[in-house]
């Protein structure tokens, strides 16, 4: 039986008040969204960058129209919560943010990500007022809808060539008051980092994992106080990373024993609808 959209928000809504932390993979298309949600997984979530290697492009090349039309594809290939990273809301005014979260709406997701990075390498991240206006504005849009939208903000500072972890706290406490529902700031470098952003907000935090060296387990993020752990574009990397070792033995050696390591079509088709 399908879950309504109202039904899968309150379910996603519950993941952040559970005990503990809980894993949101990142699938890249609606085949993979499939093999996730069979696996168990409880909610789903876009990567941008996966969004944009899916269309041979890199991150932050992606229309709103594109990425709300990848995002559809996977809401419809399985029943549970999908959030979407929308990056800056696809354009720097706060409507441009509100009306971005009004369409993820529309297409059938029930959370999704506003971030502070500009776009711009020249000025890559808004200025705190301006990126709190902008957060406050999608939040407004999240209330407005009939189901409860969850909305995350982040503080893109450690991606964005500013490792300033007092800057990055006090932009999040700002997107909390401004009403965002999750905090999260992608790039954090340690524990000890970790256990600051979860300390300052009351919140539930969501962890970026994918970044060597700078990813750690479930259980060291969950005693941190992180409520949510997000795995980017790595899953899509990881498959990436199959392929190119796949394609390199074929091309290089001549040889085929990439077989021996894959999935056989019926395993793969026991993932996907019949």
């Amino acid at each position: 039986m399908t879950a309504s959209q109202h039904d899968k928000a309150a379910r996603f809504r519950a993941l952040h008040q559970a005990p503990g932390a809980f894993v949101i993979p990142n699938p890249w298309d609606a085949g993979s969204a499939r093999i996730l949600a069979g696996l168990g997984f409880q909610a789903l979530a876009t990567s941008s960058g996966a969004a944009a290697g899916v269309l041979g492009r890199r991150d932050g090349t992606v229309t709103r129209e594109e990425a709300l039309a990848h995002a559809r594809a996977i809401v419809a290939a399985i029943d549970l919560p999908v959030s979407a990273d929308l990056e800056k809301g696809f354009g720097d005014a706060p409507e441009a943010a509100a009306e971005t979260i009004r369409h993820a709406a529309a297409v059938g997701l029930v959370g999704g990500s506003i971030e502070d990075a500009t776009g711009d390498k020249n000025r890559p991240l808004y200025d705190i007022g301006h990126a709190i206006e902008r957060v406050a504005a999608a939040a407004q849009a999240a209330r407005a809808l009939a189901f409860p939208f969850t909305l995350t903000a982040r503080a893109e500072n450690f991606l964005r060539g500013n490792p300033d972890l007092d800057d990055t706290i006090t932009r999040l406490v700002a997107f909390e008051k401004a009403g965002a529902d999750v905090l999260f700031a992608p790039g954090l470098p340690d524990l000890a980092a970790v256990r600051a952003v979860c300390a300052a907000v009351s919140k539930p935090v969501n962890f970026m994992v994918g970044i060597r060296g700078k990813s750690f387990t479930v259980a060291e993020l969950a005693t941190a106080g992180v409520r949510r752990i997000s795995l980017a574009t790595s899953l899509y990397r990881a498959a990436m990373s199959g392929l190119l070792d796949a394609a390199r033995e074929v091309k290089g050696k001549g040889t085929f024993g990439y077989l021996d390591r894959s999935l056989t079509t019926p395993e793969l088709n026991g993932f996907m609808e019949g």
